[in-house]
């Protein structure tokens, strides 16, 4: 970094401290670059860009209180030109399009975070998108797909929770021949050959969690 350049400024949001503590000793080393704010959840990330508003944001998907993804709409709602890199252990191809659809500029993989940090950090900065080839993959592979709605959504969160048809038709006060529909239409969409093989796509593709 020549002497009359800045570093580049960061905001790290990750619900485990022992995460944002090792970014930290990584981002520390580097003299281009400067960790300016940490926080643990969702609400706190979109406090600290106010306070802050660092270059660049290293946001985790799966927070408390708000997850990231909320977080990132939030932020760049309010600060358009927001370059926010997604930090996650989640490879499904739904997350992927969330994020980039809510804005963000970069995706690293938790276990790629020492090879890939730095790099994606600085592309981001500069102006320039980085998603892993592997994720890119998965997104190629699935675009064009009918994606499920929020409400088969709903349905399938309860099938992973063990819940049966009429359960179901009770929490969600529709008719159960409703659910039986809308489980059809989701074993459809996710080319499932039954409830449990639905849940196990809906998990891997990142559309519901556990």
């Amino acid at each position: 970094m020549s002497s009359d350049s800045k570093p580049i400024r960061i905001l790290t949001a990750d619900d485990h401290a022992l995460l944002r503590h090792g970014i930290a000793s990584l981002v520390g080393a580097e003299p281009d670059l400067e960790l300016v704010a940490q926080a643990s959840t969702g609400r706190e990330a979109i406090e600290q860009f106010r306070l802050h508003q660092p270059d660049v944001t290293l946001m985790d998907l799966q927070m408390p209180d708000m997850n990231g993804i909320e977080a990132i709409i939030a932020i760049r709602s309010e600060f358009p030109s927001a370059r926010i890199i997604v930090l996650t252990t989640y490879l499904g191809d739904v997350q992927v399009a969330r994020a980039l659809k809510a804005g963000a500029r970069g995706y690293i993989l938790k276990s790629r975070l020492a090879g890939e940090l730095f790099e994606t950090i600085r592309a981001v900065h500069a102006g320039q998108k980085r998603i892993p080839p592997e994720v890119a993959g998965d997104l190629a592979e699935h675009a064009g797909e009918t994606s499920l709605t929020e409400r088969e959504i709903e349905v399938l969160r309860r099938i992973a929770a063990g819940k049966a048809n009429k359960e179901i038709a009770a929490q969600l006060s529709i008719a159960e021949e409703t659910v039986k529909s809308r489980i059809t239409s989701i074993l459809s969409k996710l080319g499932a050959n039954d409830r449990t093989h639905a849940v196990t796509i809906g998990i891997k593709r990142g559309i519901i969690d556990l």
